[in-house]
C-alpha cells in the first residue's frame, strides 16, 4: 500500500491533489461529471465580503502555452455563500477550503470570522496575490508588512488551517513567505498567476478588457517550480505548489522541489477529469521507486548546490 496522505496545518488530506481556486467553481460544478471527493481537498473560487461581478468582458485569452485571465474575483459574496451555496456542498466529504480576498484588512477579517464558525469549512486560503483587481490584490502580496498585518489580524480570530497564497510578481518571494509564516500562516500556496498580456495585431487593441491579466498554464511551470524550491529553503511550513501542472510527472517534480501538496488549475479547462488519472500513475511511480509514503518525496532534490 502506498500512503498518499499529507498534512496541511491541522488538516490531514488523503492525497496531495487540490483544485486551484478559480478553476473549479465552488466544488459543485464538476459533481455531475465525476466524484470530486477524490481530491485531497477542494479549494473554492475567491470569496469577498460583497458580491462582485468582476471585470468587463473579454476577460480570458489563450496563449501559445497557457491562458490569460482577468476575471476580477467575480463571486456571489459572503452572505449568499453562507445562506445558499453552502447547502450545495453538503454531499462533498473531502475537506473544503475557502479562498478569501478583500480590499482592506477589515474585509479579510470579517470573512474569516464568519467562516470560522462553519463546521463544513475546514480552512481558508488567503489571497493576497491577485494581479487583476484594482484594489488590494497583488499590491497586498508584494509588501511584506501588509502581508504580515493581514495574516496576523486573521490569525487572532481564526484557529483553523490558514494558508496564504503568494504572488510571483515580487523581487524576493522568500521575504514575503517569511513574513506570512512569522504572522501565523500554517502553510503557503504558490504561485498565483504571472502578470501578462496579449494584443490583437489587426485592431492594435489588447485581448483583455483590463489590458493585462494573469498568465497560467504550462508556460509558468518552470517559474513556479523555482519559487517553490526557493521558499522551501526559507520557511518550515507545508508548501502547496501551483503553476502549469498538467501531468503526474509535474506533481512529482513539485514535491521533489519542496511542495507537500499541489493545486491543479488550467488543466480543468482542458481535461476536467485529468487530475483523477494522476493518482494511479503517482502510486505506480512510488512502487517502482520503493517509496511507501508520498511525504518521502517532499524536498528530496539531490543536487550538489542547493543554494
Amino acid at each position: 500500500m502506498i500512503d498518499l496522505s499529507v498534512s496541511i496545518g491541522s488538516l490531514k488530506l488523503k492525497n496531495p491533489l487540490l483544485p486551484a481556486s478559480g478553476t473549479f467553481g465552488y466544488g459543485t460544478e464538476m459533481m455531475k461529471f465525476y466524484d470530486v471527493n477524490q481530491y485531497g481537498a477542494i479549494i473554492t473560487k475567491s470569496l469577498t465580503l460583497e458580491a462582485r461581478s468582476g471585470n468587463n468582458m473579454p476577460r480570458i485569452a489563450e496563449t501559445n502555452c497557457g491562458m490569460l485571465n482577468s476575471i476580477g474575483l467575480a463571486n456571489v459574496g459572503l452572505d449568499t455563500f453562507i445562506n445558499k451555496t453552502l447547502d450545495t456542498l453538503q454531499n462533498i466529504t473531502t475537506p473544503i477550503i475557502v479562498n478569501i480576498a478583500g480590499s482592506t484588512i477589515d474585509e479579510y477579517v470579517a470573512i474569516a470570522r464568519q467562516l470560522s464558525s462553519l463546521r463544513k469549512i475546514k480552512g481558508i486560503e488567503v489571497n493576497v496575490s491577485c494581479p487583476n483587481v484594482k484594489q488590494g490584490g497583488m499590491a497586498f502580496g508584494t509588501d511584506p508588512d501588509i502581508t504580515s498585518n493581514i495574516v496576523s489580524s486573521i490569525r487572532k480570530i481564526y484557529d483553523k488551517t490558514l494558508i496564504v497564497k503568494l504572488s510571483p510578481n515580487v523581487t524576493d518571494i522568500g521575504i514575503i513567505a517569511q513574513s506570512a509564516v512569522d504572522a501565523g500562516a500554517d502553510a503557503l500556496s504558490l504561485i498565483n498567476t504571472v502578470l501578462g498580456m496579449r494584443i490583437d495585431i489587426n485592431t492594435r487593441k489588447p485581448l483583455l478588457s483590463t489590458i493585462t491579466g494573469g498568465l497560467s498554464g504550462p508556460a509558468i511551470k518552470p517559474i513556479a517550480l523555482a519559487k517553490v524550491f526557493q521558499v522551501a529553503k526559507s520557511v518550515d511550513v507545508p508548501i502547496i505548489g501551483i503553476g502549469g501542472i498538467t501531468s503526474w510527472e509535474d506533481v512529482i517534480e513539485f514535491l521533489i522541489a519542496g511542495a507537500t501538496a499541489v493545486e491543479i488549475g488550467s488543466l480543468h479547462f482542458i481535461d476536467p477529469s485529468g487530475p483523477q488519472l494522476m493518482l494511479d500513475e503517482i502510486k505506480n511511480y512510488c512502487r517502482k521507486n520503493s517509496i511507501h509514503k508520498i511525504t518521502e518525496l517532499t524536498n528530496s532534490l539531490e543536487a550538489e548546490n542547493n543554494d
